[in-house]
């Protein structure tokens, strides 16, 4: 294909746009760059205000060192920066920015005002920009440091623009950021308020402890064992949860590095390496982990959003995370503590169980049920669920059981699970919660990202069965749950469907939430009493499709008479 078109250089204002999509591509990224600028100016004191996501408005207002009246026109030219002089600074950064980029580019893709004051001049300057064009300037009264307004941001790019999610998706995003910002700078006082509303407060007293249970939970922060330890140039600390403490997702897993959020596979690997065995398969602990080391052991030049970067010697740093954290995890305080509310008896009975080793050959196929749940076997038989009979438990999970031509083992875990998702789903369907008292009611605090979607998890929680009262800006006190559920499986599901929700709660992706929230509530490795194990199977039986739990994994499997005879060498 020839070329018609003759180069030619782009015109200025077309080139910073471009320029702006590699920094700023949404709302937190704007405040990503606004909030490490007031740190690297060694602030005391930030404040991060948005409305509507920052779609609308950001405030970041800092008691930083400022910008001099001389500087503060160039300090919005692309690549100047105060934090890096030659190339040999790359090697040895020791500030969150260094790219010169930042201002340059949230200037051009909206309008912009920063006022500025410096502690060694009595009056401040302003400074007006709008798509990148300054359209104003002038002194003004102001205390030390600085203040950034942006509004209207990607007016000048609508097709940006319209790829901005809906608001309360943006604002989780931000109230993510300052939030995990605020652990790793202690020292400094972080308030961040939405929509006019102040979500949270640092002190600002260099506890990062304290600001866990300010910003995520105080029964979470309680648990979390504290990690403290130093090899050469790393050293490390860390908050981690204890085994009996785990989510369904890596959501609660926090990476600095230097004072820098970061998302790193390195530390990833050493997270699982250091728990591997120690969970149960999909469940991750909580770790908040803050990393020191020799900024020449570290190359953040890797990507303009500054969150990759790259250890020169990632064998070795994973080796001491890993060592670190599993030093923590062998000691006492990681053992799950008793207490009152915890000692209670469970009416267990011990079952004759007929043991047999067996190679599983053949699963039954997937398919859909009727009420008395039939299904054809090889062998074109019908095989009626409720005819099969029981025997016991082997391992704790697997229910074993036979017919006149087979023999049987169903995953009790997923039986229940395929149980506890159609009874759920059948209490939304239906909007009919049958709900029971609880003797202790427990309080639940709602993580700040997902404020704006509240309401919705509420209607949602209601209609399964829970019974919720406000008790507090985030907390709510749960007075009962769904009659089918036991008091543990209630609080343990109530966690992760928190976990799962992101920032949009609706029909359309509940079912999926409710999926991967149940999986934990449900019995496994639970020692069940006969009287147990039959009532779980006349529950499978009542469901629309017992033979699979609801990610796809069989609920049952079965071996013929003839595959046995076969092993055993008599046919």
């Amino acid at each position: 294909m020839l070329q018609k078109n003759r180069i030619r250089k782009l015109p200025k204002d077309v080139a910073d746009k471009i320029a702006a999509g590699e920094v700023v591509d949404r709302p937190v990224s704007i405040v990503k760059e606004l909030v490490e600028n007031s740190i690297d100016a060694g602030a005391t004191s930030i404040t991060v205000e948005i409305r509507r996501g920052g779609k609308e408005y950001i405030r970041v207002t800092d008691d930083g060192c400022g910008i001099p009246k001389e500087d503060l026109r160039l300090a919005f030219l692309r690549h100047a920066t105060s934090k890096i002089v030659d190339e040999n600074d790359l090697f040895n950064i020791n500030t969150l920015g260094f790219r010169g980029e930042a201002l340059a580019s949230i200037a051009a893709v909206s309008r912009l005002e920063i006022i500025t004051k410096t502690i060694n001049v009595k009056i401040g300057s302003r400074l007006q920009i709008e798509g990148g064009n300054i359209i104003g300037e002038g002194d003004t009264g102001c205390p030390d440091g600085t203040t950034v307004i942006v509004t209207d941001l990607f007016f000048n790019t609508p097709a940006r623009k319209k790829f901005m999610k809906q608001d309360g998706t943006e604002s989780a995003l931000i109230i993510d950021f300052v939030s995990k910002i605020a652990l790793a700078y202690p020292n400094i006082k972080i308030r961040l308020i939405n929509n006019r509303s102040t979500l949270f407060s640092t002190r600002g007293k260099g506890n990062i402890h304290e600001n866990i249970l300010i910003i995520y939970s105080k029964e979470i922060g309680d648990k979390l064992i504290e990690v403290n330890n130093q090899e050469g140039d790393y050293q490390i600390k860390a908050y981690i949860s204890p085994l009996d403490l785990n989510r369904s997702n890596r959501k609660s897993q926090v990476f600095f590095v230097n004072g820098r959020q970061i998302e790193s596979k390195v530390l990833d690997k050493a997270v699982s390496e250091a728990y591997k065995e120690r969970l149960p398969e999909g469940r991750f602990p909580i770790v908040f982990i803050f990393l020191t080391l020799d900024p020449r052991d570290l190359d953040v030049n890797i990507h303009p959003n500054k969150k990759e970067v790259k250890f020169y010697d990632s064998e070795k740093v994973q080796s001491f995370v890993v060592n670190s954290i599993q030093s923590a995890l062998y000691s006492k305080s990681s053992l799950p503590e008793i207490k009152p509310k915890h000692m209670y008896t469970e009416k267990v009975k011990e079952i004759n169980r007929d043991y047999e080793q067996v190679d599983i050959k053949t699963l039954l196929s997937n398919r859909q049920q009727a009420d008395n749940i039939i299904c054809k076997t090889e062998e074109s038989k019908e095989l009626k669920l409720s005819e099969i009979n029981i025997t016991g438990t082997i391992f704790g999970t697997y229910i074993t059981g036979f017919d006149e031509d087979n023999f049987y083992l169903i995953d009790q875990h997923a039986a229940h699970e395929r149980v506890f998702y159609e009874k759920l789903m059948e209490l939304m369907e239906h909007k009919n919660s049958d709900s029971q008292l609880i003797i202790s009611p427990f309080v639940i605090d709602f993580p700040l990202a997902i404020k704006a979607q509240l309401p919705n998890c509420i209607v949602k929680l209601r209609e399964m069965g829970y019974v919720l009262e406000e008790f507090g800006p985030r907390s709510y006190i749960v007075k009962a749950i769904p009659s089918f559920m036991n008091l543990s499986e209630a609080r343990i599901f109530l966690d992760d469907f928190m976990d799962q929700i992101g920032t949009n709660v609706d029909n359309r992706n509940v079912d999926k939430i409710i999926i991967n929230a149940c999986k934990s509530a449900v019995k496994a490795n639970d020692s069940l009493t006969l009287e147990e194990v039959k009532e779980l199977i006349n529950d499978l039986i009542k469901t629309e499709n017992p033979l699979t739990c609801p990610h796809g994994r069989p609920t049952l499997i079965k071996l013929s008479k003839y595959e046995i005879e076969k092993m055993f060498k008599r046919v």
